[in-house]
């Protein structure tokens, strides 16, 4: 069958059949399908949308391009939780270690940055040595020693979405729900789960803004993942101000060690993450409610069970042995940190957190092109929340970035429109604060943050 027919039907609005899905998927996965062809099909799909079964039919094949694992040699139930994105938002980090310390076993395929919004494989290569993306054998050893392993995913688990994938992130498609529904479940499928939570985000920081939309996705990937065979649920969680006081990788990966630690928790943070570990052991069948749940992950923090766990994780998959001690030691920093001041005094009562995401890929820490190579130096940290008092003078946030002959690679510089301006982050008053005198900021590196702030 044509790739070029399928793609026609899908265009003029007709349901397309299991064996026309699978086709297109198998000769995505051979590479016998041309880039603007997988283009063209997301796109199609993204204007006139999927019913049920096609979801069910695309998530099968593409789950079915590769292997599928078999955990069933495990002493525990295997669970896993998947965020369909947002800014600050390390939660896996800290609920993978978690879980497995509360019992579970948590085998993690996660993704690269998409859009706006982090990659959990990102953050993780900001660890030296750590082998993100290991064969499954070393996966399976993980696992099993560890009770986790976070990884991306291998070339033989769902190859035929690891395209797709980075395709939708620079054709304007990822906000597709059912491309979105087959890409995330299709690996977890893959990973021979026996039950699944998502983690829906909804906000100004989110790929859904708006609460109808967040809840079709849910509703969306509940529905498939069950017609598929895997128990799911899903909770939907705000993403109006970025999740962590951290946006970036290396930058990230200090909060989630500093998190597990005790150092420091964003309260935020902390409530999400809580709640989902809760919603895992339940559904895993390792605790009879919600409330114990959170009992039992508040328990595995504070005893430093979750921190051993991610400090065996590391050390398994090749990092430092020494890791969760000693972060600094071994995450790359940026050479210059610029302050974000504000200019009076006031509360911050909003935050452009879709702009806090692309500010971080403008820095360098995130993708235009999918074979763009990121910075994991770069990023935001001491992001205040919604609600923080500030004085005029202090800051609102503190910029990692690169020095200023740096250059991004091929493709990969942005910019935003009329509020690009070389004076780079820029503060909006009541409604407009502007931010002037940061003359160190390359104009390809700039882009706009907004705060709103009351006096």
């Amino acid at each position: 069958m044509l790739p070029q027919e399928i793609i026609l039907r899908k265009r003029d609005g007709h349901k397309l059949s299991a064996s026309e899905i699978s086709a297109f998927v198998e000769g995505l996965t051979a590479g016998a399908i041309s880039e603007g062809q997988v283009g063209a099909f997301a796109m199609a799909v993204f204007l006139n949308g999927m019913s049920r079964d096609e979801a069910v039919a695309l998530t099968i094949a593409m789950r079915d391009s590769g292997d599928v694992l078999d955990w069933s040699d495990l002493p525990g139930p295997v669970t896993d939780k998947h965020s369909t994105g947002g800014v600050g938002d390390n939660v896996s980090l800290m609920l993978a270690p978690i879980v497995a310390a509360c019992g579970g076993y948590v085998p993690m395929i996660s993704g690269r940055g998409l859009g706006h919004t982090g990659g959990t494989l990102d953050k993780m290569d900001a660890i030296p040595g750590y082998a993100s993306q290991p064969d499954v054998a070393l996966f399976r050893k993980t696992v099993l020693e560890s009770g986790c392993a976070i990884i991306g995913q291998t070339a033989d688990l769902a190859p035929a979405d690891r395209r797709l994938y980075a395709i939708r992130d620079v054709t304007g498609t990822v906000e597709s729900v059912p491309l979105i529904t087959a890409s995330i479940l299709s690996k977890k499928l893959a990973a021979g789960l026996g039950s699944l939570v998502l983690d829906v985000k909804v906000g100004n920081g989110a790929f859904m803004e708006k609460s109808r939309d967040a809840v079709a996705l849910a509703n969306s990937l509940v529905e498939v993942a069950n017609g598929a065979g895997l128990n799911a649920s899903a909770l939907v969680t705000g993403m109006n101000e970025p999740l962590a006081s951290a946006a970036g990788n290396a930058v990230e990966v200090k909060n989630a060690v500093d998190f597990l630690t005790g150092r420091y928790r964003d309260r935020r943070l902390e409530d999400v993450t809580l709640a989902l570990a809760a919603e895992m052991l339940q559904s895993a069948g390792l605790v009879s409610s919600n409330q114990d749940g959170i009992r039992r992950a508040t328990e595995a923090l504070a005893g430093g069970r979750a921190a051993a766990v991610f400090a065996r994780m590391a050390s398994v998959l090749g990092g430092p042995g020494d890791f969760i001690e000693n972060p600094e030691k071994y995450l790359p920093t940026a050479p210059i940190e610029l302050a974000v001041k504000a200019e009076q005094d006031g509360f911050v009562t909003g935050i452009a957190t879709r702009d806090i995401g692309l500010a971080v890929v403008t820095l360098g820490g995130g993708r235009s092109h999918p074979d763009d190579k990121i910075d994991h130096a770069v990023g935001l940290t001491r992001l205040l929340p919604v609600g923080a008092e500030v004085r005029s003078g202090e800051a609102l946030a503190l910029v990692q970035r690169l020095l200023p002959s740096f250059r991004r690679p091929r493709g990969s510089a942005r910019r935003f429109g009329s509020q690009h301006r070389r004076d780079g982050l820029r503060l909006r008053q009541p409604p407009r604060l502007a931010l002037r005198d940061l003359p160190a900021l390359h104009a390809e590196h700039c882009a706009k943050i907004e705060f709103h702030l009351r006096t």
